[in-house]
């Protein structure tokens, strides 16, 4: 495998994860995020952050395509990308949302490891 292409799995996991931060953070103490129709959706698209969140999810499909388009199987790469998102997801949400995370969810995180590690193996070999 190309390291190439692990860097930009590596960057487009991450910028998937991010995505998802920012869409969180955008609708904390934002009300138009509650308000009613098409004027409430539209000036949650407009929230700089949700913006970003967006233009996030965005590089995330690109380097995503990118990599399944150079050699990366998609058996593999959907696998990393959604449980590693899924731990990253679940750590900033504890740091930066102040989420608690109970022991079923340590568990969860540390077998979701293995079953990384054992996945991922293939990819350095």
């Amino acid at each position: 495998m190309k390291l190439t292409v692990i860097i930009i799995f590596v960057v487009a996991l991450f910028f998937n994860a991010f995505a998802n931060i920012l869409i969180k953070a955008s609708s904390l103490g934002d009300k138009t995020s509650t308000a009613s129709g098409i004027e409430g959706l539209i000036k949650s698209f407009l929230h700089p952050v949700f913006f970003a969140g967006l233009v996030s999810f965005g590089i995330a499909l690109l380097g995503y395509r990118w990599v399944l388009g150079n050699g990366l199987k998609l058996s593999l790469a959907y696998p990393l990308f959604t449980s590693a998102g899924f731990i990253i997801v679940l750590v900033a949400s504890a740091i930066f949302f102040k989420e608690e995370l109970n022991w079923t969810q340590w568990t969860g995180i540390g077998l979701i490891l293995a079953g990384v590690w054992l996945t991922s193996a293939e990819m350095f070999v």
